[in-house]
């Protein structure tokens, strides 16, 4: 059972993966050994608090990244579900030089639909409103790609803060859609130790799936 080291965790898909990862701790002896990188000082200690391996600092420093990989051991499995402007490429890119010098071997990236061969899929508007972002996590795509790590790597559709469904299915064709990230961090979960995801490309979507509109 490979420790897990995860940027990412203090939101989103990466919570919902930690989420998972502490629900197996409850069930598992010995429990899985899980190491995160958090930026916010509160968050991380809290979560420390709950006898978490944790790292308070940036995954575009140098230094806390190197921390955090050397915590978590070259047996780890990277999970990298980072997104903001700095980090969606030179975040991801130290994280994937720093594995390689440690010897750290696994790494699951998350980007998006539209980023590398699947580009063309975007509609104008979509390149307009988030095409940017698309292409830094592009550039990271192709850094995990080219290095030596087994990667895997998964694009989402759009991401909505549902509950997860279990009907979400990965696809390694045209994809477009929504999916929850409760979704994807199942599907991450599942994939980090299965031999058939390694040097993949997924995109993962919900067929159907619709955004449900917040009554008051």
């Amino acid at each position: 059972m490979k420790p897990w080291l995860i940027f990412g965790a203090g939101h989103g898909v990466g919570a919902h993966l930690l989420a998972l990862a502490n629900q197996h701790a409850d069930n598992a002896s010995p429990p899985r050994s899980v190491t995160l990188l958090i930026r916010n000082p509160q968050q991380a200690e809290a979560l420390r608090s709950q006898g978490l391996t944790v790292v308070c600092g940036d995954a575009c420093d140098p230094a806390s990244v190197l921390e955090a990989c050397q915590l978590a051991g070259p047996e780890a499995a990277i999970i990298s579900t980072l997104g903001s402007r700095s980090a969606d490429y030179q975040g991801n890119r130290l994280i994937i030089d720093t594995a390689e010098k440690l010897g750290i071997k696994r790494m699951l990236l998350v980007t998006s639909i539209g980023c590398g061969d699947s580009w063309p899929t975007l509609s104008p508007a979509a390149r307009a409103a988030f095409g940017q972002a698309v292409r830094e996590k592009s550039l990271a795509e192709s850094w995990l790609q080219t290095s030596g790590l087994t990667y895997t790597l998964i694009r989402p559709g759009g991401l909505l803060d549902q509950p997860a469904t279990g009907n979400a299915t990965c696809l390694q064709t045209e994809a477009h859609g929504l999916v929850t990230r409760a979704d994807v961090a199942l599907h991450l979960s599942q994939m980090i130790e299965d031999s058939a995801t390694y040097h993949q490309i997924y995109a993962l979507v919900e067929p159907g799936l619709i955004r449900k509109l917040k009554i008051n």
